[in-house]
């Protein structure tokens, strides 16, 4: 596929993403949705056209009590705990992702990340495909990518340990995405892998990576934060330092398709390496 863009996306207005770090209560979808509201009234005060909140946030990141109070950090797209989350979407008339543990009609557990639409109405975007360590015995994964569209943007969805796979973000790219958006949560000592991997992301396929960290302790966990936007070269264009906040950033198709010129590794890309010729060096063997 190659890496052009459509004639039709040439002209897309900017999008302004305001990617949120900030603390959840493990188990306290109420206090954390609280939060989440608060959040969204402070990036649409800074102009945001789309608000992501971090990973597992409605319910908070701790093992333990996903496992042991599956009830207090569940939600559905009916929960009327989300009302005051989906009253600052509608009344702000914003789009809002944000990373839940959502109670499937058949019974089991997604690691998702909802939508929360402008008209107030709540939908299930996307299920997290690679579930890490602790969450593969409390979660099924998902079985397909997602993308969305707003503003005419096409964006593709991850959720943090998706997004350490190159292959992942390709999907979406070769979908069309001109951004990633991967909530994530990552305990304190990982920062080294964490910056890597979504700066590649956005590098591998000329496009904008948008990760919204959680911060601070939660349960037994402490995270590390690490919230950015990536333009299309790998480069931070906004990030958050320490503590919480917002990383806020305009998106800006002309810098996609600079990227593209620059890096033209989708149309460049081989279709296949063919075999493999393995040489022995050692004079000896």
């Amino acid at each position: 596929m190659s890496q052009a863009l459509p004639p039709a996306l040439d002209g897309l207005a900017p999008l302004r993403v305001a990617a949120v770090q900030a603390e959840a209560v493990a188990g306290h979808v109420a206090a954390n949705v609280a939060t989440a509201a608060a959040a969204v009234d402070a990036a649409v005060g800074r102009g945001a056209q789309l608000v992501v909140l971090p990973e597992l946030f409605l319910s908070g990141y701790d093992p333990e009590t996903l496992r042991l109070r599956p009830d207090d950090c569940d939600v559905d797209i009916d929960d009327g705990r989300l009302e005051p989350l989906q009253g600052a979407a509608r009344d702000h008339s914003v789009a809002v992702l944000c990373g839940a543990s959502v109670r499937m009609s058949h019974g089991a557990r997604a690691l998702a990340l909802l939508s929360f639409l402008a008209t107030g109405e709540v939908l299930l975007a996307y299920t997290k495909q690679h579930l890490w360590h602790a969450e593969q015995t409390i979660f099924t994964p998902g079985t397909d990518g997602a993308s969305v569209e707003l503003q005419g943007w096409p964006i593709g969805l991850g959720v943090c340990y998706d997004g350490c796979f190159p292959e992942h973000a390709r999907a979406a790219s070769d979908a069309g995405a001109l951004a990633y958006v991967c909530p994530s949560a990552y305990v304190v000592g990982s920062e080294h892998r964490r910056d890597l991997y979504y700066s590649a992301r956005a590098l591998d396929n000329g496009i904008y990576v948008v990760m919204a960290g959680l911060t601070g302790r939660c349960g037994s966990l402490e995270f590390s934060g690490g919230t950015a936007i990536y333009d299309p070269q790998g480069r931070p264009v906004a990030r958050v330092e320490s503590g919480t906040g917002m990383a806020v950033a305009d998106l800006d198709v002309s810098l996609v398709h600079e990227a593209r010129l620059i890096n033209p590794y989708t149309d460049d890309r081989l279709a296949s390496l063919g075999g493999r010729e393995i040489m022995v060096l050692d004079a000896a063997r």
